[in-house]
């Protein structure tokens, strides 16, 4: 008959038991205990180990790809153009006939000549004659002195004349030489500048407004490029120099040239120093008239200690993850490319410096490395 006083015992003791166990779980912890490194995380970095490794300096400037030898070909006489042989893309070996005028007057002004000297080199032969004959009778001094005087003026006018002759068939064989057009080097023709019975004056420059010359003959087996080189440079660029051409057209491919001429004289305007760089361009791989980026290795440095430019924060000092933490080390600088620098002093070969993640980070800040990256 006590069964029911003791399942209300069990009862009220389980009551006391969970009000229990809720005030233990409702209980805040003390306003003073200090967070861990794991409440907030380490910084996640990446780090470079540093290495010894050969580093050069370059200058990169754009310039204009040029044909190493251009010409509009022109004949030094005007005239109408009877024939063109050549289009534009033909390839011409030196000497090869290109183009000539009409030249039927100049070859009756040439037959003229010829005559003219035909005979003028008969009137000299007369005058040469009776000259060694007076000669003759002047020594057995059968003539008087105005008879042999008489017989040397006719000698004198009759060898003037056989000359003047002689340059007026030169002139016209000249006037039929240059009315006839060859590729003085061999090359590529550019461009087609007439058509044939276009009349063409080259006292004006070309004809009736057009683009100069009959055609436009271009050697590209060699390029060169003339850039503008600033006043701080200027120094670091000498003749024969080695400089490397990269075009867009070709990434990756490098096409390596040399300094042929460094003016010595600024321009007046801008200020900078006109520099020549010739490349050889055997495949016709280098097209005239596009761009190009030279670039100049001035200075190189073998053995020196290296690290990414991302490292290296203001140019003055760098994060080294040590034990876990960063540490702010102050570097000296030297040398850079386009993605390394030399450190000069500050660290050592071997140090793992922070290339990204460093910005923001504090000295003694606990990192995290999550990759090493290779050069």
């Amino acid at each position: 008959m006590n069964q029911p006083n003791t399942r209300k015992t069990l009862i009220l003791a389980a009551l006391a038991a969970a009000a229990l166990f809720a005030g233990v779980a409702c209980k805040k912890p003390a306003s003073n205990a200090a967070p861990s490194a794991e409440t907030f995380g380490a910084a996640p970095v990446r780090v470079f180990k540093v290495l010894r490794a050969k580093i050069t300096e370059k200058i990169t400037y754009t310039g204009t790809i040029e044909a190493w030898n251009k010409i509009n070909i022109t004949p030094e006489v005007g005239g109408k153009i009877a024939l063109i042989r050549v289009q534009a893309g033909d390839r011409v070996a030196q000497g090869q006939l290109l183009a000539e005028l009409e030249t039927d007057s100049i070859r009756l002004q040439l037959k003229q000549a010829e005559a003219g000297v035909a005979v003028a080199e008969a009137s000299h032969a007369d005058a040469l004659r009776n000259k060694e004959r007076m000669d003759r009778l002047i020594k057995e001094n059968a003539v008087s002195e105005q008879q042999r005087e008489k017989v040397q003026l006719a000698f004198d006018s009759a060898a003037a004349q056989l000359e003047q002759a002689q340059a007026g068939l030169n002139l016209a064989r000249h006037a039929l030489d240059v009315s006839i057009m060859r590729a003085p080097f061999s090359g590529v023709i550019a461009s087609k500048n007439a058509e044939v019975g276009d009349v063409i004056n080259p006292m004006m420059g070309g004809f009736g407004g057009g683009a100069g010359g009959v055609l436009t003959l271009m050697d590209y087996s060699k390029v060169k490029l003339v850039v503008a080189i600033s006043s701080e440079d200027i120094g670091r660029i000498r003749k024969g120099q080695e400089a490397v051409l990269r075009v867009g057209s070709f990434p990756g491919r490098d096409f390596r040239g040399s300094v042929n001429v460094v003016n010595l004289t600024a321009d007046p305007l801008s200020k900078k120093f006109g520099v020549e760089v010739v490349i050889a361009n055997g495949d016709g791989a280098l097209r005239p008239g596009t761009f190009g980026d030279l670039v100049f290795e001035v200075q190189s440095h073998e053995n020196a200690l290296v690290v990414p430019q991302t490292a290296v924060l203001e140019n003055a000092y760098v994060f080294v993850v040590d034990g876990g933490k960063a540490a702010k080390k102050t570097v000296a600088l030297g040398i850079q490319n386009t993605t390394m620098i030399e450190i000069l002093d500050g660290l050592a070969e071997g140090d793992a410096v922070v290339v990204e993640g460093n910005f923001g980070l504090e000295e003694g800040a606990a990192v995290q490395v999550l990759e090493e990256v290779k050069k």
